[in-house]
């Protein structure tokens, strides 16, 4: 948590920085460029209306807690608020990403709507819930949206504790992850038994294998989906470095070849949310360009898959 002096020396480092207001007019770079309402899509077990775009927390969020980075962490942030973002995904395997996302969240005035998710990552009933209280602390989360189990790690014991908790209106919702595309097996069986919301597991233009299984039991089960590692861990740009964005690109509103990945993800429609992380204001503000305009329709989509395998 941040103490007086460091709150001080935050606001004396973003008085330094470009206005970036919440409810302030988006620079001649942000959303000002996009047309058309925010894409929303439903969460099967409720009906309740959430934005595509996420953001995801690992690796970009595990910082110290020194002015600078709370400042860029800051501006990062207002950027998605601004741009109509509301759900932010963590976990305590992101070493420090929700403290700063709470310390973050403490300095905003008014605190901005937001839909907190976390998981739990560790071993035994106790466990698990001495982690989860923790969370909710350093993110400065009263009710989590969504709490996981995360890497399916002991999931029977935590299964059992979410489901009490979401009866008791500790948590509004629960589910599972898993990553790198392992324990599919597993994974697609606890879909298939247990009464969860949500399951998150990595998708992209590139790794389809979420396609066999995960994203059909999803949609079998009505189950929403956080998807993600949707740049591949940034590989994808690796492959289109140097390279024009395809004509068809401008009909479906996407003027970056980041836009045209998250996109792609969205033309499933399976998809729920997808949460790429960045601690960069510009690539925050191009992320949320994918939160509006048109979405691919099943031709379009076997073409950017087309497009792409030419490249």
């Amino acid at each position: 948590m941040l103490d007086r002096r460091k709150l001080l020396q935050l606001g004396a480092t973003m008085m330094a920085m470009p206005p970036l207001a919440l409810g302030a007019s988006p620079s001649s770079t942000s959303m000002s460029e996009t047309t058309g309402a925010l894409i929303t899509r439903p969460v099967p077990s409720s009906g309740e209306q959430i934005p595509v775009i996420g953001m995801g927390t690992s690796r970009t969020f595990d910082t110290e807690n020194d002015p600078e980075s709370l400042a860029q962490l800051t501006q990062v942030m207002q950027l998605f608020f601004e741009a109509g973002g509301s759900v932010i995904d963590s976990s305590p395997m992101y070493g420090k990403a929700e403290s700063r996302v709470g310390d973050v969240l403490r300095a905003m005035t008014p605190r901005p709507p937001v839909f907190a998710a976390t998981k739990v990552w560790t071993t035994g009933k106790e466990e698990g819930i001495a982690q989860m209280e923790q969370s909710a602390q350093r993110m400065a989360v009263d009710t989590f949206d969504l709490i996981a189990v995360h890497n399916l790690q002991d999931w029977r014991t935590h299964l059992e504790t979410l489901k009490a908790w979401k009866s008791e209106g500790k948590v509004r919702y629960i589910g599972i992850t898993t990553s790198h595309g392992r324990s599919h097996d597993e994974f697609v069986e606890v879909m298939r038994r247990e009464p969860i919301d949500f399951v998150q597991f990595s998708y992209n233009i590139e790794d389809r294998a979420a396609e066999e299984r995960l994203l059909p039991t999803a949609q079998d089960r009505g189950i929403a989906t956080m998807i993600n590692r949707p740049y591949q861990k940034g590989s994808l740009f690796a492959k289109t470095r140097g390279k024009a964005l395809p004509e068809m690109a401008s009909d479906i509103d996407c003027d970056s070849w980041g836009q045209f990945f998250l996109k792609f993800i969205l033309s499933h429609p399976a998809t729920t949310n997808i949460i790429p992380a960045t601690s960069k204001s510009h690539h925050m503000t191009d992320n949320m360009k994918a939160n509006f305009g048109r979405v691919p329709d099943a031709n379009q989509r076997q073409e950017m898959i087309r497009l792409f395998q030419s490249l």
